[in-house]
């Protein structure tokens, strides 16, 4: 059984792939992405949580 790591969807897989080249994951830059990609408010809500919230949490380390 193989687990898929890439979001569900050309346009978040985009927006990922987008911001990992940047190597940026403030609120700006996925507010950027989401309308960039043009992203529902649930795969942007995604970005937030898994770029933004985790990059908080590295720097609080």
């Amino acid at each position: 059984m193989s687990v898929d790591l890439w979001p569900k969807g050309d346009k978040l897989r985009q927006a990922v792939r987008w911001l990992s080249d940047r190597g940026r994951y403030t609120a700006d830059d996925i507010d950027a992405a989401a309308r960039r990609f043009d992203l529902s408010p649930i795969d942007t809500e995604f970005l937030l949580r898994h770029f933004l919230h985790a990059d908080e949490q590295q720097t609080d380390d």
